[in-house]
Formats: C-alpha cells, sequence, structure tokens
C-alpha cells in the first residue's frame, strides 16, 4: 500500500486527459451557458454496491453516473466532476485505481472532466461524487401543471431484476446485470426534453412511484399513472413472478434505473416523441397525466394500485 499523493500521482496517469486540475486545491473552470448547476450523490458500499456483484470500475462508473443523470435530470450539459473516495485499509492500489477508471469512464461518456476530489480511509468503500454543469433552462421539479402529460424515457425494471437475482443467490440476466453496473445518465435526453418545453423533470433513482410522488410534492399537483403503459425490461418478468406481483408493478417500483420522467404540454404527442426516439435513440412513453389535487393515483387495466417507492431511511 502507498501514501496518499502517489495514489493520487497513479489516479491522474489513468485518467489521463480526463484528469483537469487535480492536485491544486481547487480546480479553476471556464464559464459556460446558462446557469450554474450542480448535485453530490454519496454511494456507499453495501447501501447502493456490493463488490461480490459488480466489480470495482463498475462501483465508480455507477457511482458517477449516478451523479451525472441528476444533471440530466435538469437538462443540464456536464462540465466536470469531484470524487470523494473512501478506502478500507485492506483495499489495494489496484482496486483504488479501477474505482478512478470508472469514474473517469463515466465523465468521458458525458463530455466532463474528473477535475479533483479527496482520499480518506474509511471503514468500508464510499464514493461520493459532485458534479458541476451548465443550463441553459433548468428544468426543476415544480414546473408540472395540470393537463400535462407525463413522459419516461427508455424501459423500466432491469436493476432491480438484477438485484432481485443475486438477492437470491442467482445471476442476473445480462440485459439486468448492465443496467445495475452500467446506468447511463441520459444526458442528450435531458437537454431535448428542456428544449422542448418539459415543464418539470426528474431522475428515476427511487423507482416511478416514490419519484412520481417527488414531483407531484415539488409542482403542488396530482399524478395518475396508467402502469398497463409503463415501458419495462423483459428481465422484469421472471423476477416479478417470482415474488408475485404484476410485471408493471415490479417494474414502476424498482428503483436506479436513471431514465428521465418529465412532464411535456397537452399538446406533445406521437409525433414529437417519435422525434424524440430519432434524435434520441432511445424511447419516449407516455404513462400519465398530471391533474388538479395532490398525491400520486396508480392503476392497472382499471383497478388502483398503491406503489411504493424506495426510502433511504426506512
Amino acid at each position: 500500500m502507498t501514501g496518499e499523493f502517489e495514489r493520487i500521482r497513479r489516479i491522474v496517469e489513468v485518467l489521463g486527459a480526463q484528469a483537469y486540475g487535480i492536485g491544486d486545491d481547487c480546480a479553476v473552470l471556464a464559464p459556460g451557458p446558462g446557469q450554474l448547476v450542480a448535485s453530490t450523490d454519496a454511494s456507499v458500499g453495501g447501501i447502493h454496491f456490493r463488490l461480490d456483484w459488480i466489480g470495482h470500475r463498475e462501483a465508480g462508473w455507477r457511482a458517477a453516473a449516478a451523479a451525472l443523470s441528476d444533471l440530466a435530470a435538469e437538462g443540464a450539459a456536464p462540465a466536470a466532476l469531484l470524487a470523494a473516495v473512501g478506502v478500507p485499509a485492506s483495499a489495494s492500489d489496484a482496486e483504488l485505481v479501477a474505482v478512478m477508471q470508472g469514474v473517469g469512464d463515466a465523465a468521458s461518456s458525458a463530455g466532463a472532466v474528473v477535475a479533483g476530489g479527496d482520499l480518506t480511509g474509511g471503514p468500508t468503500w464510499s464514493v461520493t461524487i459532485t458534479v458541476l454543469g451548465w443550463a441553459e433552462r433548468p428544468v426543476t421539479r415544480a414546473g408540472a401543471r395540470p393537463g400535462d402529460g407525463l413522459w419516461v424515457t427508455g424501459r423500466l425494471g432491469a436493476a432491480r431484476a438484477a438485484l432481485a437475482a443475486w438477492r437470491h443467490g442467482d445471476q442476473p440476466a445480462a440485459e439486468a446485470r448492465e443496467a445495475f453496473a452500467h446506468p447511463v445518465p441520459r444526458i442528450e435526453a435531458g437537454q431535448w426534453l428542456a428544449a422542448h418545453a418539459a415543464g418539470a423533470m426528474i431522475d428515476l433513482s427511487d423507482g416511478l412511484g416514490g419519484d412520481a410522488r417527488h414531483l407531484a410534492e415539488s409542482s403542488g399537483v396530482a399524478i395518475d399513472i396508467e402502469l398497463g403503459r409503463v415501458p419495462r425490461s423483459p428481465a422484469c418478468d421472471e423476477e416479478a413472478r417470482r415474488l408475485g406481483v404484476p410485471p408493471e408493478q415490479f417494474a414502476a417500483e424498482g428503483g436506479e434505473d436513471y431514465e428521465l420522467l418529465a412532464t411535456l404540454p397537452p399538446e406533445f404527442g406521437a409525433d414529437d416523441a417519435a422525434s424524440f426516439a430519432r434524435e434520441c435513440r432511445l424511447a419516449l412513453t407516455r404513462v400519465g397525466t398530471v391533474r388538479y389535487g395532490q398525491g400520486v393515483r396508480a392503476s392497472l387495466a382499471g383497478r388502483p394500485l398503491s406503489l411504493a417507492g424506495y426510502e433511504h431511511f426506512r
């Protein structure tokens, strides 16, 4: 095991062009267009990831992608990230370098640089990522209006399917494992939606049920969700059967999909969704409607169904 500064030197070497200003007290970034947006996301070993399920490099990617997804939900272009890594005493230099390789990979995929951070000892692995970006029109959670449609990108439930398989002692399907270990922050999709009048937006980290509730509360509205419309990964079906729940519910309650949930004006329709799909190479599906009132109401085949969401301290 080497000292802190030798470890930093190795991290800078492996990051290459993705390292920006590391080694100084602060990174200095050039101003960008619009407003500065920032977010911090913590990923803790044993809670957010397990290294007997995924590798160190995947853990680094996953932590950075989760934070970058917050920028996507604001309609922002990423500029830089900072990584504060807690390293257990048993960890090797190679494992730390692999974690930071994953962080650098995710930054590169989003057009950002790694501008610094911190190393500290700790009882377990932790990777806390702060992201900085620029948004010409930041989209918050508070802009949903009655009559808006509720739309979601991609497909839901694969990450939950991987987690369920591991918890049963099985290996997840390839698509499910990839979704859990290598989530893709929807940067381009977020910018497209912001430019096409998205009123409110949130990334799906706590599940459709939980995050729709966050959006409804912030906007002071009610949201109706039609679960039969929810696009889901095929990996959901087997795990849903094992748990004895409808696959639509399984997908809607799964966390850490990191897809985007957005409200769009009533006139936004199928032709607009098709344009989104062509330009962003990603599906966009209407799953509900914003109403007057409060709370989230979900239905499946015409029957009401209560949706749970992830709660961090429950």
